[in-house]
């Protein structure tokens, strides 16, 4: 390979920035060059208005013509008026934004940067800053100071700096103490950053390669990989294999493993190891449901054949045999599941639960795993429902939910719909908040993508055989018409879906190259199902893709989808707009929202560097640090939809996304869609995906270890 050339010149703006990796396209002013250059590569914690040297190779895209590939860059202070300008208005320092940046520079000119850092009182010069507003400036000055510090710490070890705001979070000040002395810590203790990270910097550091911490390091890192696919177990030996694995040649990892187990790091059972976290939390469903089961209801005198006639002459209904069995068991079943697919009546049978026991003078507590599952429970029960995070209540002083085996919630009746959606953590800690002498309800569709988290949960309690269970199979005549719920049924057992008849709710337009598939998704979404079905662009079609990455990918789809439907919006940090939908993608319970949220972004604050996103009727706020919380939502992962419904969904498939062809991830796509489906892709992609009907299984031991519970043995 050639040598690196390098490149210098002031960062004019950021085109796109992913939060997750880095990767960024930019604008570089040049000295000598009319234009901005196109600069693409690793380049997270650059920030606008700042001098930069940039170290790669000149490449031509086909699409995009010529570009700078980064491999690396240093981070200058800017030296010019304007540089300064841009540089503090950029949100970088949190208390300024672009205007009180003009005001700045036009007081200060070139000492701005001094003025900021040494002379933080004559801040107060300027119109607009007081004591108040200087302190917050200077302190948020020396903070991204300290983060400084550590970028440059970390790329003088050859490290791309895309994390170096997470690792200052997590350790503040000790953060280039804390990396020097055991670089594997990042691995475990800072969000996004695995161990080929650390591993990186220990090689750069010098650590020996055989070092017991970098063996350690890998084998918590082959859980944690192996938990992010669903695990909750693993076997010893394919554990031991992908550690060596990782760490590339022979190492005595099979005596870490020992010394880990040892020291309570890691949980065996047999032949199986696990996180202590997950082990702990699996044990404790099968506990939790243990003591519901074993400890009677609270007396219900219910004369169920009168129930069943009041319920039906109330709703003007005829509930089917299933219906009839599965309010029936809800009257005495300390657990039961209710399973079922589209168009079965699962929604009919918990109003009907749910009326019959709130007539009984029940008190009842409805939720499920996401918002948009929980509010349209709460409208079709006819009660307000919660998610279950808020159902619980997070007590940020305990860093736990306020409900517990201590604190039990005031309730007779907990019904949890979408319960698929539920791993095995936020399971245990829902059970211990249900009160020994309730009856829990568990609502699901069994023949959906399992939780995200690790665990199978719904499908374990099912395979268990302790569990009451009721599985509707009638598909009703009215839900029958519908080519979505026909088609979700045929795509479930394998077959092709039907096109003709019906409603005018499914479609398939049939595209075989990923450019055409694209332009057809933004055809779609733009103009020909709003035109035709009078839908909101934004708010009411949701594009759903089986991966991230890619032409198809959800990062690409968001980039070319927010161009469309919001170009005009006011820019702001990240590439973000006024307008744009944006997903919460992590658990926030200071700002009581939780990962799947959707919302719409409301307003951005210039002189703050700040924004606010609408909540359905809730405005929160975010900083610059606090961006890499929010993603653009115009499309988004079939795994990150699970638990919403939304009027219309466009779905890509292409061959691309071989991996992820699944029977069971296209069915919940489908059924995500309330008024319309479309598939858009080819035949090719569309039969892999119906043929692959079984996903690799988790690595779980909560069916087993209920069933030798629930038969009276020890619990394991």
């Amino acid at each position: 390979m050639s040598t690196p050339e390098a490149l210098q010149g002031s960062l004019d703006h950021i085109v796109f920035a992913n939060e997750g990796t880095g990767w960024t396209v930019a604008r570089l002013r040049v000295r000598g060059r009319r234009e901005p250059v196109t600069v693409v590569g690793h380049l997270a914690g650059a920030q606008p208005g700042e001098e930069l040297r940039i170290t790669g190779h000149w490449t031509v895209d086909p699409k995009y013509g010529e570009q700078f590939r980064a491999e690396g860059f240093t981070q200058l202070l800017p030296s010019t008026a304007a540089g300064i300008e841009k540089y503090l208005g950029s949100g970088l320092v949190r208390g300024l934004g672009p205007k009180m940046a003009a005001r700045l520079v036009a007081r200060f000119g070139l000492e701005t940067l001094d003025v900021v850092e040494r002379a933080p009182e004559r801040l107060q010069e300027v119109e607009g800053i007081g004591p108040v507003r200087g302190a917050r400036i200077q302190a948020a000055w020396a903070e991204q100071k300290s983060i400084r510090d550590v970028m440059i710490f970390l790329q003088g070890h050859g490290i791309s700096p895309a994390f170096a705001i997470r690792i200052y979070r997590r350790y503040g000040p000790l953060a280039v103490a804390t990396v020097r002395g055991n670089p594997f810590r990042l691995a475990e203790e800072v969000t996004g950053i695995g161990f080929r990270t650390a591993d990186r910097i220990a090689a750069n550091l010098g650590m020996d390669p055989a070092a017991p911490a970098r063996i350690r390091a890998a084998l918590v890192y082959s859980l944690n990989r192996l938990a992010d696919e669903g695990h909750v177990w693993a076997a010893r030996e394919a554990l031991v294999a992908a550690a060596a694995e990782v760490l590339g040649g022979e190492m005595p990892v099979a005596a870490e493993l020992d010394g880990l187990v040892a020291e309570g790091r890691l949980a065996v059972d047999g032949a199986r190891v696990a996180l202590p976290a997950l082990d702990a939390a699996e044990r404790g469903v099968v506990s939790g449901l243990l003591r519901l089961m074993r400890t009677p209801a609270r007396p219900l005198s219910v004369d169920l054949e009168a129930a069943l006639a009041w319920y039906q002459q109330l709703g003007g209904i005829e509930l089917a045999p299933l219906q009839r069995q599965a309010i029936g068991a809800s009257l005495d079943a300390k657990v039961l599941i209710v399973t079922g697919g589209p168009g079965t009546g699962k929604t009919t049978l918990v109003r009907g639960i749910v009326e019959i026991h709130r007539r009984k003078g029940r008190r009842i507590e409805l939720c499920a795993p996401t918002g948009r599952a929980a509010q349209r429970l709460g409208e079709s029960a006819g009660q307000p429902a919660r998610t279950i995070h808020r159902l619980l209540g997070f007590d940020p002083g305990r860093g736990a939910f306020q409900h517990d085996e201590q604190n039990p919630l005031d309730a007779d009746l907990v019904i949890a719909d979408e319960s698929s959606m539920i791993d095995t953590v936020l399971m245990n800690s829902l059970l211990k908040a249900v009160p020994s002498a309730a009856q829990l309800i568990l609502v699901g569709d069994a023949d959906q993508l399992p939780s995200v988290g690790p665990g199978n949960v719904l499908g374990d309690l099912i395979a268990s055989g302790a569990v009451r269970v009721i599985r509707l199979t009638e598909i009703f005549r009215q839900a029958g018409e519908s080519r979505i719920v026909v088609n979700a049924h045929r795509i479930d057992a394998g077959e092709f879906p039907l096109l003709e008849g019906g409603r005018d709710d499914f479609f398939w337009v049939r595209r075989e190259e990923p450019e055409a598939i694209l332009a057809m998704v933004k055809r779609l979404v733009a103009s020909d199902i709003p035109r035709r079905f009078h839908l909101d662009p934004v708010a009411d079609v949701q594009v759903l893709t089986p991966m991230r990455r890619g032409l198809l990918g959800a990062d690409s789809l968001n980039q070319e989808l927010q161009g469309l439907l919001n170009p005009g919006g006011a820019r702001g940090p990240r590439g973000l707009r006024v307008g744009d939908k944006v997903m919460q993608v992590e658990n926030d319970y200071g700002r009581d929202v939780f990962n799947g949220d959707l919302g719409r972004i409301a307003a951005l604050d210039e002189d703050e560097g700040s924004l606010a996103v609408r909540f359905g009727e809730r405005e929160v706020g975010y900083d610059l640090r606090d961006l890499d919380e929010l993603a653009l939502a115009y499309a988004c992962s079939v795994h990150k939809a699970q638990g919403s419904e939304y009027p219309a969904v466009v779905i890509p498939l292409h061959t691309q996304h071989y991996m992820l062809l699944q029977r069971r991830l296209l069915y919940t796509a489908v059924t995500r869609g309330r008024r319309l489906v479309v598939l858009v892709g080819s035949r090719r992609a569309l039969a892999i995906a119906l043929r692959n009907r079984t996903a690799a299984p988790r690595g779980t031991a909560l069916a087993e270890r209920l069933r030798v519970a629930a038969a009276g043995a020890q619990v394991t």
